[in-house]
């Protein structure tokens, strides 16, 4: 393991003019820059009363000295993003990261509050050590179904229950599945950003790389992973060879050469946030065409609000919190096979949209990423107590790179 040193530049310590607002540090598996989805909408809220730090997972780079690379992002989000030389075995990486973000974090005025936020349990094995006032966990996945899922995750889970004071669950499935494992369990399922995906309803133009696709479309977005079942969607393709199938997001954990590759089927690749109202404007149908497997078993895709958000029908595999409430509802069509799919498709897209897109805004008037981030925020001040007193609007944490001094 490279030598490291803990000294750094008196110059770069921040200076704090006045007591500045909490801190609430984030431990993300998941890439700030690399699909907006939920922790994106919340901790982009948070900002407005935390300083919000998200610590990412390492980044692997030849003969690199171990230190941080700190940055920001719109909103007041600042991303920290570990950088380890290659070749370092387990232990090492997480003696690395403990090391650096004990050192981040040392920087910090006395006697502000902190608060810890996890998305991963695996980041306890660098973090157990430091202190927080408010530890949460923000469970949105079933991560040890997920392929790949280190064999520690699970013995990491139950030190994390033991240690959050509040633990938020993605969806009414995984709720039920952890209400038992903690006393002050609460569900949040996928909520809706309405005004960024209502925008498709008004018949934006078509972007370059979809004008040529010939209608009717059917369209997914999002990660394409070990959760899509791959073969329904080729099998559907291939039923309805005169549909075109517009396919939307980035390929992880699986062999891009094990998807369906028909002349109806454009894998078109990951899009920004903000361009996806332009491509659902152009589509008949929407697609969640997830499979019935572990890593999906306790799933709630935001997708399935912002498709309706978007004004585009949908058909989904029966996934639990899709099913519950959407399917039962009438707002999303369910179907298993893919001459169901096909038969739902057909449906829908004779069908006239009024009713159901009455209904549609009926049921998203409930809910806003607004509001979920509003009720947790009222969770997380009642637990804070007497912290809470000290809530001001918040500067941004100071930007500066981390590296063992010369």
């Amino acid at each position: 393991m490279q030598e490291r040193s803990t000294a750094y530049p008196r110059a770069s310590l921040p200076v704090y003019a006045d007591p500045p607002a909490p801190l609430l540090v984030c431990f993300s598996h998941l890439r700030w820059d690399f699909v907006w989805q939920r922790p994106q909408h919340l901790l982009s809220r948070a900002a407005k009363h935390f300083r919000v730090l998200v610590i990412e997972e390492p980044i692997f780079k030849p003969d690199a000295a171990p230190h941080i690379d700190i940055s920001r992002r719109p909103g007041g989000v600042t991303i920290a993003a570990p950088i380890l030389p290659e070749g370092l075995d387990a232990a090492e990486v997480i003696l690395e990261q403990r090391d650096l973000v004990e050192d981040l974090l040392a920087r910090e005025p006395e006697g502000i509050p902190r608060v810890f936020w996890y998305y991963t349990p695996m980041a306890l094995a660098f973090s157990s050590h430091l202190d927080s006032d408010l530890t949460i966990y923000d469970n949105m996945d079933e991560l040890s179904a997920f392929r790949g899922a280190s064999p520690e995750l699970l013995a990491l889970e139950k030190e994390l229950f033991a240690r959050a004071d509040l633990v938020f669950t993605g969806g009414m499935s995984l709720y039920e599945a952890k209400r038992g494992r903690h006393r002050n369990v609460h569900a949040f399922p996928s909520s809706i950003d309405f005004e960024h995906f209502s925008k498709a309803r008004a018949g934006l133009s078509d972007p370059k790389d979809q004008a040529a696709i010939r209608r009717p479309r059917l369209g997914f977005f999002g990660v394409v992973d070990e959760r899509m079942d791959v073969d329904l969607v080729g099998r559907v393709a291939d039923l309805r060879p005169d549909w075109n199938f517009v396919m939307i997001g980035p390929v992880v954990k699986i062999d891009p050469a094990t998807l369906p590759r028909r002349s109806n089927i454009h894998w078109i690749g990951g899009k920004k946030y903000q361009e996806l109202p332009q491509y659902l404007a152009g589509w008949d149908v929407g697609l969640m065409p997830f499979a019935l497997n572990e890593a999906t078993r306790f799933i709630s895709p935001t997708k399935t609000p912002e498709f309706l958000a978007a004004g585009v029908p949908v058909i989904s595999t029966p996934i639990t919190d899709v099913v519950r409430p959407y399917g039962e509802k009438g707002l999303v069509e369910i179907a298993k096979t893919p001459l169901e799919v096909v038969r739902k498709a057909e449906i829908l897209l004779e069908r006239p949209k009024e009713a159901w897109l009455a209904k549609v805004d009926r049921h998203l008037a409930a809910g806003s990423w607004d509001k979920t981030w509003g009720a947790m925020h009222k969770l997380m001040l009642g637990a804070l107590g007497d912290s809470a007193a000290v809530q001001r609007a918040p500067a941004a944490f100071p930007v500066f790179a981390i590296t063992p001094a010369e």
